[in-house]
């Protein structure tokens, strides 16, 4: 029954071939589910580790806004009407344990929606779980599929849960690893255990991922490439290397690796309560510059100045801190160069975000959470006059800009059902829309439905 209800969900949204092609392409993963049992997890056995698993999760995000001060639209500028939009995902995360301690993850996934005023408007936009493809139709691809091998240091073990993309089971406190294939360089880097996840957290994007962090990344958010992570007992290192998209915001990525890439390290530290994340990046593609946009006569076009020898670089923190019994804190902070092209995420050069979480516990709800944050995003001074001299980015622009800082809001509460539902309501306010203070405010609304098993 509950599949039914989803798939009328999905049945919403248009393309009932494109739909059946879908539900193919998850059906194999689920037949598996039903056919193999699942092995012993219980830490305490002699032989704990899992040898393979499997999870899924359906989302749908029906998110809509009102109409709102604005004397001036572009061609990229949040529509000044009512609108109401809706995104739907659905996944398979399957893992195998190999011999040698390795590990192969694969998950295939179907996307479907389209968002407020086709994805432009705001730099944090609304809605994580949306991407700029324009074809609202269900649509089938490989979401990840990788390996990981690892080598131990030491022999103190912990026991460690199963999870998507999760073998249960007994792992080294210290080791080596390197992962490679195609995933989100995101599932690795500026994570946070209380803005991280746009299905089961916030929604914005500049909350659930560091918005000055132009991350390597096609349209959908996946790359392909490899990352090595040292990990002690209470600090991480981790080094990534991955492919950038052939244009700004593509689906395609770009296979000339030796010239176009993206580097990323990030440091971690740890104590009982909390961790300290350290992120830098440097990114090589064909992008624009604004300072040369500039220089040129009637409405600049940073497309017009693309080089293939372009350099963006950033740097980055994240930091999660327990405060007391089922309440945690969150910041971010993020910076970057400013001068170059908006390529693969947002176009956000100056991020600073900070919330708290409260687990339900203290109304004898365990499981529900309210959450608040706030962000503010800002611009350099180069990229906020090519805006206000009628430039565009691939995902903001309003002709004109009077500059401000973009100030997001949101609330949430994810309401806890049986059988793995839960119904989240999110509130969302925007203050400068696109930085630009002669638009907004406005409210954004969405109710949020998550499965998972």
């Amino acid at each position: 029954m509950r599949i039914r209800y989803l798939n009328s969900l999905i049945d919403s949204a248009g393309n009932t071939r494109a739909l059946r092609a879908g539900q193919r392409f998850l059906c194999l993963p689920f037949l598996l589910a039903l056919a193999i049992p699942l092995l012993a997890t219980d830490c305490t056995q002699p032989d704990a580790n899992q040898t393979w698993n499997d999870h899924y999760q359906f989302t749908a995000v029906p998110q809509g806004h009102g109409g709102f001060h604005s004397p001036y639209e572009g061609e990229r500028s949040l529509v000044n009407e009512t609108e109401i939009r809706s995104s739907f995902t659905a996944t398979a995360f399957l893992g195998l344990r190999l011999p040698y301690d390795t590990q192969i993850y694969f998950n295939p996934e179907v996307a479907a929606g389209k968002g407020l005023s086709a994805v432009n408007g705001l730099a944090g936009f609304s809605d994580g779980e949306i991407t700029r493809v324009t074809n609202p139709a269900p649509q089938a691809y490989v979401a990840r599929l990788y390996a990981v091998h690892s080598w131990s240091i030491g022999s103190e073990t912990e026991c460690v849960e199963a999870g998507p993309n999760q073998l249960a089971g007994l792992y080294p406190k210290s080791s080596f690893s390197i992962t490679a294939g195609r995933f989100a360089i995101t599932d690795f880097f500026d994570d946070n255990a209380y803005a991280h996840d746009p299905r089961g957290q916030f929604l914005n994007w500049a909350l659930m991922y560091n918005g000055a962090w132009d991350y390597p990344s096609n349209t959908r958010g996946y790359t392909n490439g490899a990352v090595a992570e040292l990990k002690l007992r209470r600090w991480r290192l981790r080094l990534g290397e991955a492919m950038e998209p052939a244009q700004a915001n593509a689906l395609r990525l770009d296979w000339h690796f030796a010239t176009n890439h993206s580097e990323v390290v990030e440091g971690e530290r740890r104590w009982q309560s909390g961790k300290l994340r350290v992120l830098g990046y440097q990114n090589h593609a064909n992008m624009g510059s604004y300072n040369q946009a500039l220089l040129q006569s009637g409405a600049p076009s940073v497309t017009a100045t693309r080089r293939p020898d372009a350099i963006k670089y950033g740097f980055g923190t994240s930091f999660e801190q327990k405060v007391g019994d089922g309440i945690g804190v969150f910041s971010r902070l993020g910076w970057d160069d400013g001068g170059t092209e908006s390529w693969a995420y947002t176009a956000i050069d100056r991020t600073a975000s900070g919330g708290v979480r409260v687990e339900g516990k203290r109304w004898r709800r365990p499981k529900d959470v309210v959450a608040s944050a706030v962000v503010f995003n800002g611009l350099s001074g180069v990229h906020r006059e090519y805006l206000a001299q009628g430039g565009y980015d691939f995902i903001i622009g309003d002709v004109r800009l009077n500059y401000g800082l973009e100030a997001i809001w949101e609330s949430y509460y994810a309401w806890s059902l049986p059988q793995g539902f839960t119904i989240t309501p999110d509130y969302q306010r925007v203050w400068n829309p696109g930085y630009n203070r002669d638009r907004g405010p406005v409210s954004i609304y969405a109710m949020r439905l998550h499965w998972e098993m």
